[in-house]
């Protein structure tokens, strides 16, 4: 049997997409320029997107150029992922309330959540949300407020033309390019997309699309683009197996860490697998109703390592060993991998300009080889 011809999105017809998506009734939400910055924030046209943009980033910087380009999705990445969609920072779990008699009833708060349609997602926070599904709907506990916003979410990723200096998602296997996980993915060329469904809601919309038959020419361009996006990639994040990092503990490079890292948690709060939180109960004045709250945390705060009164990470060298050390290393018995996929936030958005995967490498071992 042959193949199907591979449908092509004329870049005018991009409109259709983006109001087939909310004629279906979903909130759009795509990349944006906020603050000098790419962002995922409510759109509703393609003019709300980053025309001409691409950023520049290395550890601890991280800068947009405009202009470079008339194409809207040739940047790697900004301070977000999929992650505040669908794990918010702040969450009402439950409410108290006392009645007149004295009774406490404990409520689960009535939430209107909607639908969510997000244009733009990049390979390694597809990666990235498959991780967040092992832990929050795949484990012995489903967390009903992800699993209702998960259930809602339409995905078209769009497959990278461009990696930044910070970029390793080819050595974490990642990336550069989709290959599951969402709805519809684009690869995205000067005059138009090739689009490639990836799930029964994917091909609903797709087949209401004004498509083309793709070239020869379109074909070749897309496949040299990957291959030119996997050699812009300079870094390697070496293999790391189970108790590799455990066993260096005492290795004397995280102390050069710990007199350089400033524990802010910028890390933790832009890597898009993270989910660490802390939870609190808030009382109103009169004392007869309280809510109890879900918030980000981060495992370089002090509090974070409080157990029964007891610190049991009193520097930043045992906070920064967290981390890495569950990140890269005991993640994998949890969760079959290692929780990196390669973006490299960490790295641009630390103020102390910390090189994550070089620190790993040094570490692992990989610079002994």
């Amino acid at each position: 049997m042959e193949e199907p011809v591979p449908s092509f999105l004329l870049r005018a017809d991009l409109s259709v997409l983006l109001k087939l998506l909310l004629d279906d009734g979903h909130q759009l939400h795509g990349p944006q320029v906020r603050d000098h910055a790419i962002v995922y924030s409510s759109i509703t046209s393609i003019a709300d997107l980053p025309s001409g943009y691409q950023d520049q980033q290395k550890p601890g910087y991280y800068h947009l150029d405009s202009d470079q380009n008339t194409r809207l999705f040739h940047w790697a990445n900004g301070p977000q992922a999929l992650k505040p969609l669908l794990y918010p920072a702040r969450e009402v779990l439950w409410q108290a309330k006392r009645d007149a008699n004295g009774a406490i009833q404990f409520i689960i708060p009535e939430q209107s959540i909607p639908k969510v349609a997000v244009i733009g997602v990049k390979s390694c926070d597809l990666a990235a949300l498959k991780l967040q599904d092992k832990h929050f709907l795949e484990g012995e506990y489903v967390d009903p407020g992800y699993q209702a916003r998960r259930k809602g979410l339409f995905l078209v990723a769009v497959n990278c033309s461009y990696a930044a200096d910070t970029c390793f998602c080819v050595s974490t296997g990642d990336g550069p390019s989709a290959e599951s996980g969402f709805d519809l993915a684009l690869t995205e060329l000067n005059e138009g997309f090739l689009i490639q469904v990836g799930s029964e809601k994917g091909l609903s919309v797709m087949d209401r699309l004004p498509l083309i038959d793709a070239t020869q020419a379109q074909l070749t361009t897309a496949y040299e683009q990957g291959k030119a996006v996997k050699e812009m990639q300079t870094r390697r994040l070496a293999p790391i197996s189970v108790g590799q990092l455990n066993n260096q503990r005492e290795h004397p490079q995280w102390q050069d860490i710990a007199e350089r890292c400033l524990a802010c948690g910028n890390c933790t709060m832009v890597c898009p697998t993270c989910f660490c939180h802390h939870q609190s109960d808030e009382l109103v004045m009169k004392g007869d109703e309280s809510q109890h709250i879900r918030e980000w945390d981060s495992c370089f705060g002090e509090s974070h390592g409080e157990l029964a009164g007891f610190q049991v990470r009193d520097s930043i060298k045992t906070r920064y060993q967290q981390w890495m050390i569950h990140k890269l290393d005991s993640w994998q018995e949890q969760y079959d991998r290692s929780g990196c996929t390669g973006c490299g936030r960490c790295m641009s958005w630390c103020p102390a300009e910390i090189d994550f995967v070089a620190e790993a490498n040094t570490i692992g071992g990989a610079d002994d080889e």
